[in-house]
C-alpha cells in the first residue's frame, strides 16, 4: 500500500512538471478610441539604464568643502550629485530635457530632500545643463554604461 501511494505521488508530481506556464497578459495594441471614448496606448519602452525624471536643483556655495554622506568634501567645481538611492561613485547621466544638453556626474552625497526633485547636481554640473541662471530645470537621468567608481575624484573636477 505504502508503495502504491508513493508511486502515485510521484506519478502526479512528473505530471505536474509537464504542464506548461500560464500565458503573460500582453499590453493592449494602440486603438484610435473605446467605446466610452478614451484611447488606449502602450508604455513607451524605457532603456535598461534609465533611473527616472523629474527636477534638479543645484547645491548652494555655502556647501562648498562641507562633507558629503560618503565622506568627502563637496567641492563645487567638481561634477558630482546627490541621489536618493544610487550607490555612492556610481556616474550617472543627467539630461535636461529643456535644452538638450547633459552631463554625466559621480554621486557622492544623499538626497534631495524636496518632494518632486530626483537629483542635486554641483554647480559646475548645473553649469554643463545650462540651469544656472534658473536653479531648476526639468531632468531625465540614466546609470552610465561605464563604470567609473575607480576614477579617482581629480577626474571629476571641472576645469575652471
Amino acid at each position: 500500500m505504502r508503495g502504491r501511494t508513493a508511486l502515485v505521488l510521484l506519478g502526479m508530481g512528473l505530471l505536474a512538471g509537464c504542464a506548461s506556464r500560464a500565458a503573460k497578459p500582453q499590453p493592449p495594441e494602440t486603438s484610435p478610441g473605446g467605446d466610452d471614448g478614451t484611447k488606449v496606448t502602450r508604455r513607451e519602452k524605457m532603456p535598461r539604464n534609465y533611473l527616472g525624471e523629474g527636477l534638479a536643483s543645484f547645491y548652494g556655495p555655502g556647501l562648498h568643502g562641507r562633507p558629503t554622506a560618503s565622506g568627502e568634501r563637496f567641492n563645487q567645481n567638481a561634477l558630482t550629485a546627490a541621489h536618493r538611492t544610487e550607490r555612492f561613485g556610481a556616474c550617472v547621466k543627467v539630461l535636461n530635457m529643456e535644452n538638450g544638453r547633459h552631463v554625466e556626474v559621480r554621486v557622492n552625497d544623499r538626497g534631495p530632500f524636496v518632494d518632486g526633485r530626483v537629483i542635486d547636481v554641483s554647480k559646475a554640473a548645473a553649469k554643463a545643463l545650462g540651469m544656472l541662471d534658473t536653479g531648476l530645470a526639468r531632468v531625465r537621468l540614466y546609470r552610465c554604461a561605464t563604470h567609473v567608481s575607480q576614477l579617482p575624484v581629480d577626474f571629476w573636477v571641472a576645469p575652471a
